[in-house]
């Protein structure tokens, strides 16, 4: 059994299957959903359900309240319909441009730069390549049907290796092969690309870009292309860590900082040791942003990393200082654990 699933304010249409979520069946239809995670975590693929009946699968708290269920919210990774569903939501331009393809791949290069994070760079096969937008990631496509998502951290642009940057997840079915197995050469399959993150071209507003930890990847793409571009648009890209050695590629945003004309660069460490010797900015990254412009109804925020972040950079940017909510764009990280929360 199939139903309609009518989009507002598009006027879109498309039919779901009775197992399938709105979100895959809209995706498959080349419907612009937003969406981040896919499983019910980061909140980003949230819209409204105006009329018809649904099953919410399960789901993180963090990502659709109760009082937003009460108010008709859901998230459309966990819906399958029962019946024909109007929904509300926004859709995002050319999200669905590149097809989605599965690939081999093989390690290129594989650098610990720090104790836990590593650099994976994956060579496709000869005259093959994966067209993707700047911020988008892929899913490497695991034993037992399992996935795990990483941001492309280089721009399409510069027709490099796939670069990915991979925080150690004790424990993590994936990771733990990253850091302990893994060699260059070996084979990994993947699929992609996926997300509604990447940049709004069409926009000439101011960028701040807040990314944390391995947040920092898909933030990276960002401000490739905006080179490609040659764009205008001043950039200030605030990132975050707990120690400096966090921030594991510092020094390349120091040299963004002294060579692009409109990019500013903002460190922030929230629990700096005294022998980290470290004398720039503390507290939350978040915070930082709002320290810096109290107004942000001029802008656009593009934020990356742990959702805790995330979700505090969207509520007080557009609570507090001014951010039209449509010009928050995120991408929370979710990691292993947060899988098997429910």
């Amino acid at each position: 059994m199939t139903f309609q699933i009518n989009v507002a304010p598009s006027g879109h249409t498309f039919t779901c299957d009775i197992d399938d979520t709105v979100l895959a069946a809209g995706l498959h239809a080349g419907i612009g959903l937003p969406y981040g995670c896919k499983n019910g975590a980061c909140g980003s693929c949230k819209g409204k359900v105006l009329s018809g009946s649904f099953e919410q699968k399960p789901h993180q708290a963090r990502a659709l309240s109760d009082a937003e269920k009460a108010d008709g919210f859901a998230l459309f990774c966990c819906v399958v319909p029962t019946s024909n569903l109007d929904i509300a939501v926004r859709e995002v331009g050319g999200s669905s441009d590149y097809p989605v393809r599965k690939m081999p791949s093989r390690v290129a290069s594989l650098t610990k730069v720090t104790q836990d994070v590593a650099i994976l760079t994956l060579q496709l096969p000869a005259n093959e390549a994966l067209a993707y937008r700047a911020g988008q990631y892929i899913e490497f496509l695991l034993r037992d049907g399992k996935r795990r998502s990483y941001s492309i951290a280089n721009a399409p642009s510069l027709d490099q290796p796939l670069e990915l940057h991979i925080r150690h997840m004790p424990g993590g079915l994936f990771t733990e092969q990253v850091f302990s197995t893994m060699k260059e050469r070996d084979i990994l399959r993947f699929e992609g690309p996926h997300g509604s993150f990447f940049l709004r071209e069409e926009s000439h507003k101011p960028i701040i870009l807040l990314a944390s930890g391995t947040g920092f990847a898909p933030v990276k793409a960002l401000v490739e292309h905006l080179q490609h571009l040659e764009s205008p648009r001043p950039v200030t890209l605030y990132w975050g860590g707990r120690r400096p050695s966090d921030l594991y590629m510092h020094a390349l945003c120091e040299e963004w900082a002294a060579t692009l004309p409109h990019f500013r660069y903002v460190p922030v460490i929230s629990d700096a040791q005294p022998d980290d010797h470290w004398s720039g900015r503390t507290g939350y990254v978040h915070a930082a942003v709002m320290q810096d412009q109290a107004d942000l109804s001029g802008y656009q925020v593009y934020a990356c990393g742990a959702p805790i972040m995330v979700d505090s950079a969207r509520a007080d940017y557009v609570g507090k200082c001014g951010l039209p909510e449509d010009e928050f764009y995120a991408d929370a990280f979710t990691s292993e654990a947060d899988l098997h929360q429910f």
